[in-house]
Parts: structure tokens; sequence; C-alpha cells
């Protein structure tokens, strides 16, 4: 029997008397005692007696039924004049202390929480449907704070401290977290959460919320099928990881995917995914796994598709090479506001790896490899759209040639302010259609007419 339940059994098997005996003498009547206090004073008797370096076992529902008894009792015996309602209160903060994430345990059970971001132990905002909110949740001190930082840390292999305090990690969900702590973040420890939920958002999900009309997604299902190389661009908070985890779904599940991503996110439907995450260095700054070491790993892994999280240095050279040399198809996603923007970021990205190419290389580099960008983003008031689809054609001169195929337009912004607008298709047929027909993929002959396509 591990000490862990050997202390539950022990917590169990105690008598009301003996309980009793181990409440301070300062305890006084249900009305006097402060809820947090004696919140924290159950919390330190159960962490007492129990074994926590055992974490696995923890998620064990028999022994979380345990856990929750012996937090019962100690509620009867601590203060037994508890209504029901403080009570109950009272024992699922305290197992939200011991086995969750604490004060932010009922913001991440609510399904209509996007973000979640605490700036210092007393100022915690979320956004819901694209507005942002100040909610009542605080934690009791920064000490408190770091305490739940270095758990959600923790869990993935990382740490955050006073030599390495700024972090990427995610949640056991795939929500994406950074935290920032002293002496970079000045006003207590700083903790921002992008929710992605457990289940990932499907294609009818995106057209639900209008993110984009059938038509376009039509395209998009034909482009990952034959095999198009796909690049997402986007700003912070636009959706780029979210649509491509949506179009990653179109890949047909005999291919063997490899994913690489600074912290893993991504919730691949197929079978034969291989899931790469790069590492930190270690507390003496050496065993650094960096993305640009795992595309040139996945090069070695016999890879037919390689979807890269974000590309933001040097690895875009790799990237683009293996688009180039036999692992069409692949897709990933960076930083820009407009697809012209995209492309400048792309050589600047090239330009990271250290070699000094010539302008014009470059260019045809990426005309070669990239055959659509996806720009999506984050309109006013919280809607999240694919503003473009552009072909990437090829090069004159020392230009790049695109073509635009599908856009959205904002017409205003409704009372509420949120924009709103249109679909369009610009009347552009793609050069690459014949690419799709000679896979097998067929689109309708009036797809790309000029017209309306949707209104928000």
């Amino acid at each position: 029997m591990s000490r862990l339940q050997q202390g539950l059994s022990k917590l169990n098997s105690m008598n009301g008397a003996s309980m009793r005996g181990m409440t301070t003498a300062g305890t006084t009547a249900a009305g006097t005692k402060n809820f947090e206090e004696l919140k924290k004073q159950i919390h330190s008797r159960l962490v007492e007696r129990l074994d926590f370096t055992r974490v696995k076992d923890l998620n064990s529902d028999a022994l979380q039924r345990d856990i929750r008894r012996v937090i019962e009792h100690l509620c009867d015996t601590e203060n037994p004049l508890l209504n029901r309602m403080e009570r109950e209160k009272l024992i699922e903060e305290v197992l939200d202390e011991t086995l969750g994430f604490g004060p932010l345990e009922p913001l991440l059970k609510d399904p209509t929480i996007s973000d979640i971001l605490v700036n210092g132990p007393k100022k915690v905002y979320i956004e819901r449907r694209g507005k942002l909110e100040k909610t009542d949740v605080v934690f009791r001190d920064n000490d408190h704070l770091l305490q739940i930082i270095d758990r959600i840390v923790s869990k993935v292999g990382r740490r955050v401290d006073e030599t390495s305090p700024l972090c990427d990690a995610r949640l056991p969900d795939g929500s994406r977290v950074n935290a920032v702590i002293n002496p970079i973040a000045l006003d207590g420890a700083s903790l921002s959460i992008r929710r992605f939920g457990a289940t990932p958002l499907k294609l009818d999900d995106l057209l639900n919320y209008k993110a984009l009309s059938p038509e376009m997604a039509m395209l998009l299902e034909a482009c990952i099928k034959a095999r198009l190389n796909v690049v997402i661009s986007g700003g912070t908070g636009s959706g780029k990881t979210t649509l491509l985890n949506t179009m990653s779904s179109f890949i047909p599940a005999d291919e063997r995917i490899v994913t690489i991503e600074d912290a893993a996110e991504l919730l691949l439907q197929q079978d034969h995914v291989v899931r790469l995450e790069t590492r930190p260095p270690n507390i003496e700054n050496k065993g650094a796994i960096t993305t640009r070491d795992l595309v040139r790993n996945a090069l070695r892994m016999r890879p037919e598709r390689i979807i890269i999280g974000e590309c933001r240095g040097g690895e875009t050279l790799d990237m683009l090479q293996a688009m180039n040399t036999g692992h069409s198809g692949s897709m990933t996603t960076l930083h820009a506001n407009s697809v012209r923007d995209a492309m400048s970021r792309l050589e600047t990205m090239i330009m990271m790896a250290g070699f000094e190419l010539p302008i014009k290389a470059m260019r045809q580099q990426i005309a070669s490899a990239v055959d659509l960008v996806i720009q999506v983003n984050r309109l006013q008031g919280g809607p999240r759209k694919i503003t473009g689809i552009t072909e990437v054609m090829n090069m004159e001169q020392d230009v790049i040639i695109m073509q635009e195929i599908f856009r959205f337009r904002q017409l205003g912004v409704d009372q509420n302010g949120r924009a709103f607008g249109q679909f369009e298709a610009t009347g552009v047929r793609p050069t690459f259609v014949n690419r799709l027909e000679t896979k097998g993929v067929k689109l309708p002959s009036n797809m790309f007419t000029e017209r309306v396509l949707m209104r928000d």
C-alpha cells in the first residue's frame, strides 16, 4: 500500500474526537471564521498527511472519491456550522486546490471562455464571445499564483523560476499557456491561457460561426486532399492554430504525419501521427531542442506530411526545402497582417537561418514551395474570419505573383460594435485546378464565378 493510500486510510479511520483535537485554538464559531482561512486550514491538514509526490495515483477515480470523503470529514470537524451550500463550495475548492488548478478550475470548466488572463494574484480577466470581462476570481497572494503556475508547467516537464522567468506550456486539454514571473513581471506573476477545449472544432463548427463560406471550405478540403502546400497567416488570436487543426482533418488516414510545435496543441484525428515538441534549455543553459532541430530530424522519419505549429525563425528555410523535396501537402502558420506581409515575413525568417541568399533566390524558393496562403483575422468585436485565400503562382523578374481567389469584405460595424460583411468570389480561377483534377478532386465549374458567396 502506498503512503498516499495509507494516509487516506488513517484519516478515514480517525474518529470525531481525534479530529477535533487537531483544530487550532483560534478556531471559533462559523460566523467568525473567514472562508478563505478555513479553506487554507483544511487544505493544509490534508497536505500534511498525504504523499502528493505520487501524483499519478491521483488519476484514480477511487482515490479522488476517498480524498473527497476526507475533506468532507475535515469540513464537519473544523466547522460543523457551515450550511449545505457553503460546505459544498468549500469541498469543491479544496479539491481544486489539491488535484486541479485552484481558483482557475471554475473558469477552465466553462466552455464559453476562450481566454483566461491573470495579471497578478488579484486581477483575473476572461474573454467570452469576443469581449473581455473582469472576474471575481482571486488568488490568496503571489505565492499561491506561483504554486498554480508551477503545477501547470511541471506537468509538461518545463520549469519557471528566476533564472528562466518565461515559459510556454499546455494544459491536459491542449490549451496554450504562457507564464511570466518575477523579475520580468513587475506587478506579480502573469498567466495567459488560450483555450482550445478537449474536442477540436470541426469544419461544421467554423461554418456555423460564419468564419468562412461553404465554397471556401470546399476549396480548402480539395487543396489538402490534393497535397498542396499551405501557409496560414494571421495576427495573434486570429484562429490560425484552430484552422490548421480543422484543415488537418482532411488528410487521409493512411498518410504518415509528423507535427512539430513549441507546446503541443494540435489534436489530429488520424492514427499515424508522430508528435514532436521543442525543449527549452536546462538550468545550465544546455540541452535545448529547437524547432529547426526537429524539422531536420523529421526529414529522416519518412514523413509524408510535415505540420509545423508556427514558423518564426530559421526553421522556415528547412520547411520550404521540405515542401520542395517530396513532402508536398505540408502546412504551417506564421504571424502576418496580410498575404503580402506573409511573403515578406518568410523572406525575413529565411535570413534568420544564417545564410546570405540573394533576394531573388529566396523568392524563387517561396514561390516554388508555397501553393496557397490563407489569411485569417480577428475583426472588431471578436469575430474571426478567413479574410482571404490567395494562390501563389510564380516569379516575374524579382516579384512573387499571387492572385486572390476568395475574400471577406467588411461592410461595417453593428450596434454591438461587432464587424460584419460578406464573403466574395473574385472571379479568378486558380491555376492549380488542373492539379486538383489529376488527383481526382473535382470542383463545380461555376465555383469561382465572381459573386457574393455569403453575407454575415
